[in-house]
């Protein structure tokens, strides 16, 4: 199913049906997102049409796809690169996070599995098997068989990484991100991600999923996430779209 995000950020009042707090970008802004990656995926049609076998406009139109919320043709397009190019499998994360999304999360616990052969020091990575995992297999084994790291990673991951692990609990996050005493900008970068993870972590261990809405919308309208429109920008406001409209049908 093709997920349209604009279609899933509605009116403000809807937050009060909710019971949660639902920051919401402005429609323009929407727009102008379906808009950019819908000529990227046309443009790229075009380019795999004139050149069958090049892996580039694959890549350009999976991404395309994705941000467009259509996860079942990023998915045939990331697919597409490594048949192409099977060498591009271990480094292939954004075909782990196509496999998430649609469900199939026996494929993207493997996929974040062996980008770790590829690199072992980023946690995010290890954050993203143990949400797979965890979606196909429970708590108990997702925090079994969480990824080993041995150096240090960018933050907030390594605090993020201790609360999937069940050490430490969301609020400490943010306190260990506070008290870091970051530069401004620094932080509402540290931020996002913090929001982003937390949100989904709520989302997957919470009985009451709005308790994850108001981290998720945090991590959506963040300063840095909209300016940058980063591949995680993306997928934390598809992921906020997913959750209000799985709320709001449940609440129907």
């Amino acid at each position: 199913m093709i997920f349209r995000s604009a279609f899933f950020f509605l009116c403000p009042f809807l937050s009060l049906i909710l019971g949660a707090e639902v920051n919401l970008l402005p429609s323009q802004e929407l727009s102008e997102i379906t808009e950019k990656y819908s000529k990227i995926e046309r443009i790229s049609t075009s380019r795999v049409q004139e050149k069958p076998n090049d892996v580039s406009s694959y890549s350009k139109r999976g991404d395309a796809r994705l941000f467009l919320g259509n996860f079942l043709g990023a998915c045939s397009d990331y697919e597409k690169m490594v048949q192409l190019n099977p060498d591009l499998e271990v480094s292939h994360w954004r075909l782990g996070i196509a496999y998430f999304y649609l469900s199939d999360f026996a494929k993207a616990a493997r996929q974040f599995e062996i980008y770790h052969r590829h690199d072992n020091i980023d946690r995010e990575n290890g954050i993203w098997r143990f949400m797979s995992q965890y979606k196909e297999s429970g708590l108990k084994v997702a925090r079994e068989s969480l990824l080993n790291y041995s150096q240090d990673d960018r933050p907030p991951y390594p605090w993020l990484y201790s609360m999937f692990a069940g050490k430490i609990t969301p609020q400490e996050v943010f306190k260990e991100i506070k008290e870091q005493n970051f530069p401004e900008k620094y932080q509402i970068r540290v931020l996002f991600h913090a929001n982003l993870y937390v949100g989904i972590f709520l989302e997957l261990t919470g009985e009451v999923p709005q308790s994850a809405l108001s981290y998720l919308a945090d991590a959506t309208t963040n300063e840095y996430g909209r300016a940058t429109g980063t591949y995680m920008w993306q997928v934390a406001r598809l992921h906020h779209a997913r959750l209000f409209a799985s709320i709001k049908q449940k609440k129907e």
